[in-house]
């Protein structure tokens, strides 16, 4: 039996962290260990499903990427929001560069990614800071402590090129205003929807379809099979996640027009 349908990156997003929650070295950390869920867009969504309360989601993002035309103006001061650390499963007051120094093996290190190359399983995040941001973090403290790095990232950032070739081309001289990004490919636990609705259905899932307008720019059409129950079981997971609302444009309360 199989089945198709539609999600929106925002109903990807909330799907995705529904199957972070649900994978197996996931559950082992939050059963005894540290687990660590880096500030991001999707993982705004998996601190909300760890947490079990929602998020400001505008605030707990780092490197938002935005349209050129879209430049919001914070107009009133937000109190920033500390990344998501949890011990055995409840939320403690470590930082995230804390946490990634006491991590050892088994302990999770929850870590979004701007591009993928889904055949070769590699994943790859923009770098602007010389310390390499949160990814130089895992790699200096808790990489070398075989902590597991889990990269939630939706089918939309699927990209066309090779990310050590495009890696390469991105360090090979300074943008043209004397300014850019590197991109710095990562291997670690990918989960897109489709590891997602192995997980929470245990279906298996193929990408048929990509776009869309009035609200499925970005959108992911998929195609998944597997038993009777197991294809109704998806289909009701995707139903609950139907109508997740856009990325907010602003804070809460922050009076951004």
């Amino acid at each position: 039996m199989q089945a198709s349908f539609v999600l929106t990156v925002a109903e990807s997003k909330r799907l995705i962290a529904q199957g972070v929650v649900r994978h197996p070295v996931v559950r082992r950390a939050l059963s005894k260990g540290l687990v660590a869920v880096v500030k991001g867009t999707t993982n705004a969504d998996v601190a909300e499903e760890l947490a079990g309360a929602p998020m400001d989601k505008w605030l707990y993002a780092r490197g938002r990427t935005l349209p050129a035309t879209c430049r919001p103006e914070r107009r009133a001061p937000v109190t920033e929001v500390p990344d998501l650390i949890l011990r055995d499963g409840a939320p403690i007051a470590l930082s995230l560069e804390e946490a990634a120094a006491a991590m050892g093996p088994g302990d999770v290190y929850i870590k979004g990614a701007n591009a993928l190359d889904y055949r070769s399983r590699t994943a790859a995040v923009l770098v602007g800071a010389r310390d390499m941001g949160t990814i130089g973090l895992y790699r200096r403290s808790a990489w070398a402590a075989r902590a597991h790095l889990v990269i939630p990232v939706g089918l939309e950032k699927q990209v066309s090129s090779d990310l050590h070739e495009a890696s390469a081309w991105a360090a090979a001289e300074p943008e043209a205003d004397g300014g850019g990004v590197m991109l710095y490919p990562i291997r670690g636990i990918i989960i897109t929807e489709i590891e997602a609705l192995a997980l929470l259905a245990g279906v298996e899932g193929i990408q048929i379809g990509a776009g869309g307008v009035l609200g499925a720019e970005g959108s992911v059409r998929l195609l998944v099979r597997g038993g009777a129950d197991q294809v109704r079981n998806a289909l009701a997971v995707v139903a609950g996640v139907q109508g997740e609302p856009p990325y907010p444009l602003e804070p809460e309360g922050s009076g951004q027009a």
